[in-house]
């Protein structure tokens, strides 16, 4: 799996590269412009109810639950049901899992700004 490296702070961590067996799969999760989308909302929130969940263009509710299940069987996302409701967060590891199975040519490239961060 990933061994993740502390950096600089407590809250940011520069995990290794993704072997291609993990890495490949992972990011054939997130190709899909919906998926993407998803992934993107769900980022920027600590959960989202899966009714707030919006898509461009909008998708039937089946389709979202389809994408969604991708994510969930990727490892990116985790559900926690509320009543008749599902709210979905992103997975702990799940942007440093990203950034991992994204090739950089060399540390730092990617300008996420963890090169710096585990340099101080």
């Amino acid at each position: 799996m990933i061994e993740a490296i502390a950096a600089g702070s407590d809250h940011h961590l520069t995990p290794a590269v993704l072997p291609l067996d993990d890495a490949v799969p992972l990011l054939a999760a997130v190709a899909d412009p919906i998926r993407w989308q998803l992934v993107s909302q769900l980022s920027t929130a600590a959960t989202r109810c899966v009714c707030d969940l919006r898509t461009q263009p909008e998708i039937p509710a089946n389709l979202l639950s389809y994408h969604l299940k991708v994510l969930r069987e990727a490892g990116l996302i985790v559900g926690a049901r509320r009543g008749r409701w599902i709210d979905y967060r992103l997975t702990d590891d799940a942007l440093d899992r990203l950034h991992a199975a994204l090739p950089a040519a060399t540390p730092g490239a990617c300008g996420c700004g963890c090169q710096e961060a585990r340099s101080s």
